[in-house]
Protein backbone atom coordinates (compact mmCIF):
# COMPACT_ATOMS: atom_id res chain seq x y z
CA UNK A 1 0.00 0.00 0.00
CA UNK A 2 1.12 3.21 -0.54
CA UNK A 3 0.11 6.96 1.31
CA UNK A 4 0.85 10.40 0.70
CA UNK A 5 1.14 12.43 4.02
CA UNK A 6 -1.22 13.82 6.05
CA UNK A 7 -2.05 16.08 8.60
CA UNK A 8 0.72 15.86 11.42
CA UNK A 9 -0.07 16.15 15.22
CA UNK A 10 2.11 16.52 18.35
CA UNK A 11 0.01 16.78 21.48
CA UNK A 12 0.01 16.26 25.64
CA UNK A 13 -2.22 13.54 26.46
CA UNK A 14 -4.74 14.87 29.73
CA UNK A 15 -3.55 13.38 32.93
CA UNK A 16 -5.88 10.93 34.05
CA UNK A 17 -6.83 9.72 30.77
CA UNK A 18 -6.88 6.21 29.63
CA UNK A 19 -3.79 6.33 26.50
CA UNK A 20 -5.38 3.88 24.09
CA UNK A 21 -9.24 5.10 24.52
CA UNK A 22 -7.56 9.04 23.76
CA UNK A 23 -6.20 8.09 20.62
CA UNK A 24 -8.93 6.35 19.62
CA UNK A 25 -11.16 9.35 20.41
CA UNK A 26 -9.08 11.65 19.03
CA UNK A 27 -8.82 9.79 15.68
CA UNK A 28 -12.57 9.41 15.45
CA UNK A 29 -12.90 13.58 16.72
CA UNK A 30 -10.03 14.22 13.80
CA UNK A 31 -11.25 12.01 11.15
CA UNK A 32 -8.47 9.90 10.57
CA UNK A 33 -8.27 6.53 9.25
CA UNK A 34 -4.50 5.63 9.06
CA UNK A 35 -2.03 7.09 10.96
CA UNK A 36 1.37 5.95 12.65
CA UNK A 37 1.39 6.58 16.21
CA UNK A 38 4.44 7.36 18.54
CA UNK A 39 5.12 8.92 21.66
CA UNK A 40 6.68 9.09 25.18
CA UNK A 41 5.63 9.59 28.86
CA UNK A 42 4.77 7.97 31.37
CA UNK A 43 2.04 5.11 32.68
CA UNK A 44 -0.17 4.27 35.69
CA UNK A 45 -0.74 0.32 36.44
CA UNK A 46 -0.41 -0.52 32.63
CA UNK A 47 -1.87 -3.58 31.04
CA UNK A 48 -0.19 -5.14 28.10
CA UNK A 49 -0.99 -8.12 25.84
CA UNK A 50 1.43 -10.74 24.80
CA UNK A 51 -0.29 -12.53 21.45
CA UNK A 52 -0.25 -16.67 22.29
CA UNK A 53 0.03 -18.43 19.09
CA UNK A 54 -0.82 -21.43 20.41
CA UNK A 55 -4.47 -20.05 22.46
CA UNK A 56 -4.71 -17.28 19.71
CA UNK A 57 -5.39 -14.84 22.59
CA UNK A 58 -3.52 -12.41 24.61
CA UNK A 59 -2.44 -13.12 27.67
CA UNK A 60 -2.57 -9.81 30.30
CA UNK A 61 0.30 -9.19 32.01
CA UNK A 62 -0.83 -6.23 34.82
CA UNK A 63 1.68 -4.11 36.48
CA UNK A 64 1.11 -2.40 39.22
CA UNK A 65 2.60 1.32 39.85
CA UNK A 66 3.86 3.89 37.29
CA UNK A 67 5.94 2.82 34.60
CA UNK A 68 7.77 5.64 32.46
CA UNK A 69 6.62 4.83 28.42
CA UNK A 70 10.23 4.33 27.07
CA UNK A 71 8.62 4.05 23.41
CA UNK A 72 5.22 4.07 22.34
CA UNK A 73 4.41 2.75 18.58
CA UNK A 74 1.91 1.75 16.42
CA UNK A 75 -1.31 2.32 14.01
CA UNK A 76 -4.47 3.97 13.54
CA UNK A 77 -7.00 1.90 11.31
CA UNK A 78 -10.42 0.96 10.79
CA UNK A 79 -12.33 -1.66 12.38
CA UNK A 80 -15.90 -2.28 12.38
CA UNK A 81 -16.53 1.11 10.19
CA UNK A 82 -14.35 3.03 13.79
CA UNK A 83 -10.52 4.03 13.80
CA UNK A 84 -8.92 1.45 15.67
CA UNK A 85 -5.74 2.23 17.94
CA UNK A 86 -3.38 -0.59 17.65
CA UNK A 87 -0.25 0.18 20.07
CA UNK A 88 2.87 -1.47 21.30
CA UNK A 89 4.55 -0.25 24.43
CA UNK A 90 8.37 -0.62 25.93
CA UNK A 91 7.96 0.62 30.21
CA UNK A 92 10.21 1.14 32.62
CA UNK A 93 10.13 0.86 36.70
CA UNK A 94 12.39 2.38 38.99
CA UNK A 95 14.14 -0.83 39.17
CA UNK A 96 15.57 -0.32 35.49
CA UNK A 97 13.28 -3.44 34.54
CA UNK A 98 11.75 -3.59 31.27
CA UNK A 99 8.52 -4.48 30.24
CA UNK A 100 6.74 -4.46 26.97
CA UNK A 101 3.52 -5.40 24.63
CA UNK A 102 0.41 -4.74 23.19
CA UNK A 103 -1.42 -1.92 25.10
CA UNK A 104 -4.71 -2.52 26.63
CA UNK A 105 -4.60 -0.50 28.80
CA UNK A 106 -2.75 2.70 30.78
CA UNK A 107 -3.79 5.41 32.94
CA UNK A 108 -1.71 8.66 31.47
CA UNK A 109 0.15 10.57 34.37
CA UNK A 110 2.32 12.43 31.48
CA UNK A 111 2.56 11.81 27.26
CA UNK A 112 3.10 13.32 24.18
CA UNK A 113 2.10 12.02 20.85
CA UNK A 114 2.96 12.03 17.23
CA UNK A 115 0.64 11.30 15.22
CA UNK A 116 1.14 10.93 10.88
CA UNK A 117 -2.28 10.92 8.90
CA UNK A 118 -1.48 8.71 6.17
CA UNK A 119 -3.70 9.59 3.06
CA UNK A 120 -4.60 6.88 0.89
CA UNK A 121 -7.10 3.76 0.84
CA UNK A 122 -7.98 3.48 4.62
CA UNK A 123 -6.14 0.39 6.15
CA UNK A 124 -8.91 -1.70 7.43
CA UNK A 125 -8.73 -4.62 10.15
CA UNK A 126 -10.27 -8.19 9.36
CA UNK A 127 -10.57 -11.00 11.12
CA UNK A 128 -8.21 -13.75 10.16
CA UNK A 129 -8.94 -16.61 12.03
CA UNK A 130 -8.65 -15.65 15.84
CA UNK A 131 -6.65 -12.50 14.48
CA UNK A 132 -6.89 -9.40 13.40
CA UNK A 133 -4.90 -8.73 10.39
CA UNK A 134 -4.50 -5.31 7.94
CA UNK A 135 -3.81 -7.63 4.79
CA UNK A 136 -6.35 -10.31 3.04
CA UNK A 137 -3.06 -11.91 2.07
CA UNK A 138 0.27 -12.09 3.63
CA UNK A 139 1.89 -9.34 2.68
CA UNK A 140 4.93 -9.27 -0.10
Amino acid sequence: MEFKPGRAFLLRVPEGEDLLGFVKGFAEKNGITTAMVSGIGSLRNPVVGYYSEETRNYKKIELAGTFELLTLLGNISVKDGKPFAHLHVTLGNASGDVFGGHLIKGEVFVAELYIRELLGEPLVRKERGNNLSLWDEEPL
